[in-house]
């Protein structure tokens, strides 16, 4: 499993990360601090560990803005040992709270109990990014800013393989066999259709646009 550290002190930071692949677990520090989104959605962990005070933006920013996009478990780790502190951190999403100095052995403990907690259970949110938007493929919503929208089932697949091929033209025919395993038995109008709708909403989110025809050949979203 994969574990994100947003940690600004680099030596606590290593450290964390040395103990964590001992145990068997592929983490990866977080470098820009401007960032932090753009890193959850490329890298995919499977839980964050989060510093309360951080360069730009502090933790309860980044755990808010993570919790717009996917319930990917959250421990804040700080030297701030206030109740108000973790009061906070709970409010913005946050699933456990350790403060700074700890035990290695308990903050593995804790690691291995929300992992085991969230993942026994459910699986991981699968997210794509585009400079415009975020489309979570697990609950087919895309979100925009602030503002979110729900996909048919039909609609999220031609999503997903529009944003999977991004920059690409993507074949008519590819997406009728995605939709219906066999394009031989389906008209096309049934396509058009989907993506009308699809089109649509996603004209509500000010993005008139963002899927473009390619005539004779398929559909496009630009990069």
């Amino acid at each position: 499993m994969k574990i994100l550290i947003v940690e600004d002190d680099k030596v606590i930071a290593d450290r964390i990360k040395n103990h964590l692949e001992k145990w068997g677990y592929d983490a990866k520090v977080a470098m820009d601090f401007r960032r932090i989104h753009h890193l959850f959605i490329e890298y995919d962990p499977q839980l964050v560990l989060m510093d309360v005070t951080l360069p730009f933006y502090s933790g309860y920013y980044w755990c808010e803005e993570i919790r717009k996009l996917s319930s990917t478990p959250i421990i804040f780790v700080s030297s701030a040992i206030d109740d108000l502190n973790i009061v906070r951190a709970i409010d913005n999403g946050a699933d456990d709270y350790i403060t700074k100095p700890f035990n290695y052995e308990v903050l593995m403990a804790k690691i291995q109990a929300i992992l085991r907690r969230t993942y026994d259970f459910g699986e991981n949110v699968h997210l794509l990014e585009h400079p415009q938007l975020f489309f979570n493929m697990d609950t087919f919503t895309i979100r925009a800013g602030d503002q979110t929208i729900n996909l048919t089932k039909n609609e999220a697949i031609i999503f997903q393989k529009l944003m999977e091929h991004k920059g690409k033209i993507v074949k008519r025919e590819l997406l009728m066999r995605s939709l219906w395993d066999s394009e031989s038995f389906v008209e096309e109008s049934a396509l058009y259709t989907n993506i009308n709708r699809l089109r649509k909403k996603l004209q509500t989110l000010e993005l008139d646009d963002f899927i473009t025809t390619i005539k004779g050949e398929g559909y496009m979203i630009e990069v």
